[in-house]
């Protein structure tokens, strides 16, 4: 992706966010240059990989295959191996009409998806088999706002404003927008986007990004190359 698209996604992602009555954290705002002066104060955003998080999963094709996230929030591996503490994370995300965010499941985190507003957002559910793949045949059952839902494998849910839908790790999900575009909200345990994610397809996380101009704001895939030091990854504790 070049940078200019980043920004301009960035730009258009906030104001799309703002019209539901949802406002960013201060920290969205900074300039590259404005962390760089705060890095000493500023372990909980990077070490949590907090802030804006946009990908085309590598196929150079944003607006058919890809996802705007920015996690607000995100607890440590440590507390969650000890069943106490910060054992849990928050993103806000943007699914647009039509986009589709690939197959794929966790190894550890269970999240609540939250169609917080706009279109539809449908997804396409799988369980796991015996080795993790994708399992063609058994029926998935999840839970949509506390009431348990059956259906075939391969079907697809579909989430009207203010649903939503429980996922735990193993659950095969590939998501998009229908009819609009949804602003989606996840509530989840501790996110880990280095290890965590498992796709059905060989495809990547992040993007190669061309710096064609200078970045409004960081992506949290920037923050080891620019702000440097030993980035730990919250799985990594």
């Amino acid at each position: 992706m070049k940078r200019s698209e980043i920004n301009a996604i960035m730009q258009e992602a906030d104001s799309f966010i703002r019209s539901f009555g949802f406002v960013l954290p201060p920290f969205a705002y900074w300039s590259p240059d404005e962390m760089k002066r705060r890095r000493a104060d500023i372990d909980g955003i990077v070490n949590a990989r907090l802030g804006w998080d946009i990908t085309d999963y590598g196929q150079g094709k944003f607006h058919e295959y890809g996802l705007f996230l920015f996690t607000v929030r995100n607890g440590s591996q440590d507390d969650l191996k000890r069943g106490g503490g910060m054992c849990y994370a928050e993103k806000i995300m943007i699914s647009k009409a039509n986009q589709i965010s690939p197959m794929h499941r966790h190894i550890v985190k269970a999240e609540d998806i939250i169609n917080r507003g706009g279109g539809t957002l449908v997804l396409e559910l799988f369980n796991s088999d015996g080795n993790g793949d994708v399992d063609e045949k058994t029926d998935v059952t999840v839970m949509t706002d506390g009431v348990a839902r059956t259906q075939p494998a391969g079907a697809h849910l579909k989430l009207n404003p203010g649903e939503s839908v429980t996922l735990m790790p193993g659950n095969w999900h590939a998501f998009w927008g229908e009819g609009q575009d949804v602003l989606i909200g996840e509530v989840s345990t501790v996110n880990d986007d280095l290890t965590d994610n498992v796709f059905r397809e060989p495809i990547g996380r992040f993007s190669e990004i061309d710096e064609d101009v200078e970045a409004d704001h960081l992506l949290v895939s920037d923050y080891e190359r620019v702000l440097g030091q030993g980035l730990v990854s919250p799985a990594a504790g």
